[in-house]
C-alpha cells in the first residue's frame, strides 16, 4: 500500500485545466476551416472538386463549407490553387441549429444560449446515455476518453449512465443505418422528459461518407430531435466537452 501511496503523489495532478485554462492541442490537430473569400475568385471549384463528401459548395458569393459533411480530410485544402482555404487550430466548433454549421466567410459556429426552460434543469446534473448507431468508434473513443482523470467528465456533473431511464439526454454517434433505426426511436422515448440530443460527429450529423446510401437514415437528424450537433471526423475531445459545456449554459 504505501508503494501505491508514493506512487500516486509522483504522479501529481493529472486533469487539465479547460475551461479554467487554455485549450492544449497537438500540432497536427486540424480545427475550425477557415475560408478566406478575397482569394476564391469565382470560376474555380477546385477545393469542391476534391470533397468526398460535398461539403463544399463555390458559388458567385464564394465558398461555403458544411461542417456537417466535412470529414477534415484536408483535400480541399491542399486542391485550392489560391490558398484561400486551410484549417486552423480552432476546437470550438460545436452548434446549436444545422445552419450554424455552413460557414461561409472567416467566422465560425458556436453554441449560443439557448432560450429554453429546460436546459436549466442541466446546469448542474446532465446524465447522458450514449448509442452507437453504426459508427466506427472513432468518435464512440472520443466521448469515452472525457471519463479518464485527465478530462475527468464529472467535474462538471455530466455523466454517461447505462440506462436511458436514468438518463436526461440522448448521445448518438454513427451514421444511424436502418437496422439501428428502430434502437435509437426506442431509447429516445425511454427518456424521461424533458430531454436533449446531441449529436456527435459527422456521421451522426449527415450520415457522413454514407449520406445518400438507401441503408442509413442520414444521421440522428433523422431519426430523433437533435438539440446540439458536434461535428468532426472525429471530434476531439475538448470539442466534444466544449459542446457539452455550451449546452449547460442554456
Amino acid at each position: 500500500m504505501l508503494k501505491e501511496l508514493v506512487a500516486r503523489l509522483r504522479q501529481g495532478h493529472r486533469t487539465i485545466a479547460y475551461p479554467a485554462g487554455p485549450a492544449v492541442l497537438p500540432d497536427r490537430f486540424r480545427g475550425r476551416p477557415e475560408l478566406v473569400r478575397s482569394r476564391c475568385p469565382a470560376d474555380c471549384s477546385a477545393c469542391a472538386a476534391a470533397c468526398p463528401t460535398g461539403a463544399l459548395s463555390c458559388t458567385a458569393g464564394g465558398p461555403a463549407l458544411d461542417l456537417g459533411r466535412c470529414l477534415f480530410c484536408a483535400d480541399c485544402a491542399a486542391a485550392c490553387p489560391h490558398e484561400a482555404l486551410h484549417f486552423g487550430s480552432g476546437h470550438r466548433l460545436a452548434a446549436w441549429t444545422r445552419d450554424e454549421l455552413v460557414l461561409r466567410d472567416d467566422g465560425r459556429p458556436a453554441v449560443r444560449p439557448a432560450n429554453d426552460a429546460r436546459l436549466r434543469l442541466f446546469r448542474r446534473s446532465l446524465k447522458l446515455r450514449q448509442v452507437s448507431a453504426g459508427g466506427c468508434n472513432a468518435c464512440e473513443a472520443d466521448v469515452n476518453v472525457l471519463g479518464t482523470v485527465s478530462y475527468d467528465l464529472g467535474r462538471f456533473g455530466i455523466q454517461i449512465v447505462a440506462s436511458p431511464r436514468h438518463a436526461d439526454g440522448l448521445l448518438v454517434t454513427g451514421p444511424v443505418p436502418e437496422n439501428m433505426k428502430l434502437a435509437l426511436e426506442k431509447t429516445y422515448r425511454a427518456l424521461p422528459p424533458p430531454r436533449v440530443v446531441i449529436a456527435v460527429g459527422t456521421c451522426a450529423i449527415s450520415g457522413g461518407p454514407f449520406a445518400g446510401h438507401r441503408e442509413v437514415c442520414g444521421g440522428a437528424g433523422g431519426v430523433v430531435p437533435v438539440d446540439l450537433w458536434v461535428p468532426g471526423c472525429p471530434p476531439h475531445p475538448l470539442t466534444i466537452l466544449d459542446g457539452l459545456l455550451g449546452l449547460r449554459s442554456g
